[in-house]
C-alpha cells in the first residue's frame, strides 16, 4: 500500500481506542487482584492477547479489504464450519458449549471470531442486492443467510451472541438500503412474538430454546429479588452489581478500594460485570468517561463508514459499529439492571482473549477501510 495512504489514517480513532485499551487494562488490574493467587494473572493474559491483537490489526490495515469479497462464500462456509465444530468438540463453560481448546493454548470462542467473518460475508451478500431490498420476498434470503448461524449459536445455547448477530443483520440491511418501514415493522413483530413466547412459557410452560439458568435470568430481569431465593439465586449478580454502582457515588471509592469488588461479593467482576467495578471504584464520573470514549470511537467509525470508497466498506464498518454498540448497550444495561444478564463482554475492557482478538481485528478492518477511503477523514 502507498505510504501516503497510511498518513490519512484516522488518528482520532486510534487515539481514543488507545485510551480505552489503557483504561481497560487499569480496571482489569483492580478487578482481578483478589481472584487468583497471582494478582496479575488475568492482566498478563489480557496483555498477551492485546499484543497479538495489535499485530493482527496492523497486518489487516495493510491488507486490501476489497479482496475479501472474492472469497465471501468461503468465509461464510468457514463461519458455519466453526460453529458446527464447537457443537461437536466444544467445552462447556457456565452452561454454554462455546469454547474449543487446541493443544496447550488457552480456550478460544469461535462465535466471537465468526462475528467478523459473517460481517465480511454478509457485506458482500448485501452489496450484490443493493436496490433490491424492497419487499419481504427480497428480505428472506438475507434472513436465511444470517438465520442459519443464529440457529447454530442458539444450540450452544448462547442467547447473548445470537442477539448480537440479529442486531448486526438489521443494521447492515438498513445501511444497504432495505425498506425501513418493512424492516422496522418486522423488528417490532419479532419483539412481539418473543415477548408472547416468553409470556406463554411462564404462564403455560411453553418450550423455550434456552437452558433453565438462562430462562431464570430473563425472569429476574424485572425484579432480581423474585428469583425464588430472595435474591440469592439468579438475581444475585444483578443485585450485587447495583450495590457496587450505587456505592460508587459521584467519584467512587478509588481504584483497588471497592469493597464489592475486592471482597468478591460481585461475581464475574473481571468479565461480565467489569462496568460495575468502574462504577464502584471510579464513580459516576469514571463510568461516564468510558461511555464518552465509546461514543467518540463509534462516531469516528461512523465517519469512516460514510467516507468508504464503495458499498462493501460502508457495510463492513456498519456491521462493526452495530456489534460494538450492542455489546456496550447490553453490558452496561445488565450492570445497571436495565437489561437481562446475557454474558456479553464490554469491548476492549472485559477480560477475554477471544473477545479482545475479535475487537482488535474489527478495529484493523475499520482502519483498513479508512486508509483506502475516497476522501481524507478529518
Amino acid at each position: 500500500m502507498n505510504v501516503k495512504r497510511i498518513r490519512l489514517i484516522d488518528k482520532s480513532f486510534i487515539g481514543v481506542l488507545a485510551v480505552i485499551l489503557m483504561f481497560g487494562l487499569l480496571i482489569l488490574t483492580s478487578a482481578s487482584l483478589s481472584i487468583n493467587s497471582d494478582p496479575y494473572y488475568y492482566l498478563k493474559k489480557q496483555a498477551f492477547f492485546l499484543v497479538v491483537g495489535i499485530v493482527l490489526a496492523v497486518v489487516i490495515i495493510y491488507f486490501d479489504y476489497t479482496l475479501l469479497q472474492h472469497y465471501s462464500a468461503y468465509i461464510y462456509g468457514t463461519s458455519l464450519l466453526l460453529l458446527v465444530l464447537v457443537l461437536i468438540f466444544g467445552n462447556e463453560v457456565r452452561g454454554t458449549t462455546g469454547w474449543i481448546s487446541i493443544g496447550g493454548l488457552p480456550p478460544l470462542q469461535p462465535a466471537e471470531f465468526t462475528k467478523i467473518l459473517l460481517i465480511i460475508a454478509f457485506a458482500d451478500f448485501l452489496a450484490r442486492r443493493k436496490g433490491q431490498l424492497n419487499n419481504l420476498a427480497q428480505f428472506l434470503p438475507c434472513f436465511a443467510f444470517m438465520g442459519l448461524p443464529v440457529i447454530l449459536i442458539l444450540m450452544q445455547p448462547d442467547l447473548g451472541t445470537a442477539l448480537v448477530y440479529l442486531v448486526i443483520t438489521v443494521a447492515m440491511m438498513y445501511m444497504a438500503g432495505a425498506n425501513p418501514r418493512l424492516l422496522g415493522g418486522l423488528i417490532l413483530g419479532l419483539l412481539g412474538v418473543i415477548a408472547l413466547w416468553i409470556f406463554l412459557h411462564f404462564q403455560y410452560g411453553m418450550w423455550l430454546p434456552l437452558d433453565d439458568y438462562q430462562i431464570k435470568r430473563l425472569a429476574v430481569f424485572v425484579d432480581p429479588y423474585q428469583d425464588g431465593q430472595g435474591g440469592r439465586g439468579a438475581g444475585w449478580n444483578t443485585i450485587q452489581s447495583l450495590i457496587a454502582i450505587g456505592a460508587g457515588g459521584l467519584t467512587g471509592s478509588g481504584l483497588f478500594n471497592g469493597t464489592q469488588v475486592q471482597l468478591n461479593f460481585l461475581p464475574e467482576h473481571h468479565t461480565d460485570f467489569i462496568y460495575a467495578v468502574i462504577g464502584e471504584e471510579l464513580g459516576f464520573l469514571g463510568a461516564s468517561l468510558l461511555l464518552l470514549l465509546y461514543a467518540i470511537l463509534l462516531f469516528r467509525a461512523l465517519i469512516i463508514s460514510s467516507k468508504a470508497r464503495e458499498i462493501n466498506g460502508t457495510l463492513i464498518v456498519s456491521g462493526v459499529i452495530a456489534m460494538w454498540l450492542f455489546h456496550i448497550f447490553e453490558n452496561v444495561g445488565m450492570c445497571i439492571g436495565l437489561m437481562p444478564v446475557t454474558g456479553i463482554p464490554l469491548p476492549f475492557v472485559s477480560y477475554g482473549g477471544s473477545a479482545m482478538l475479535t475487537n482488535m481485528i474489527a478495529a484493523g478492518l475499520v482502519l483498513s477501510i479508512n486508509v483506502r477511503g475516497k476522501k481524507l477523514v478529518f
